[in-house]
């Protein structure tokens, strides 16, 4: 688990990434056609962006291999059968599940009953 409030946040496809967007703590921004996502720390997110706030990351032990297979699924179906959204973020090295705050103990209890590990966040 990551310590910290983040945010997903869409722009406009052609926007300029932000400045805003950058600093500590986790940061992905994807662009395609259409929208620029960014996904960071809550605070750094302007009043006036649109953004979906209030989510909580739980971060995936790694390096995972590209081999790996079946992972997001495998962590994503017991959140799934608890009835709980994801969004999800990967890296080179590793995966991130972002879940909304008020699911976060519902969705360790959901990962922990599956046999997941999940730690308290480090860095707080």
């Amino acid at each position: 688990m990551l310590p910290g409030r983040l945010a997903v946040a869409r722009l406009p496809g052609t926007s300029a990434v932000p400045a805003w967007a950058d600093g500590p703590g986790l940061v992905s921004i994807t662009r395609r056609e259409g929208e620029l996502s960014i996904a960071c720390a809550e605070a750094r997110v302007p009043p006036d962006v649109r953004a979906e706030r209030g989510w909580r990351a739980l971060e995936v032990e790694g390096p995972i291999d590209f081999q790996v297979v079946g992972l997001m699924h495998a962590l994503t179906g017991p959140l799934a059968r608890a009835g709980i959204s994801v969004f999800t973020v990967a890296t080179f090295d590793t995966d991130v599940l972002l879940v909304r705050e008020q699911t976060l103990d519902r969705a360790v209890e959901a990962l922990r009953a599956a046999g997941y590990p999940v730690d308290e966040p480090r860095g707080a």
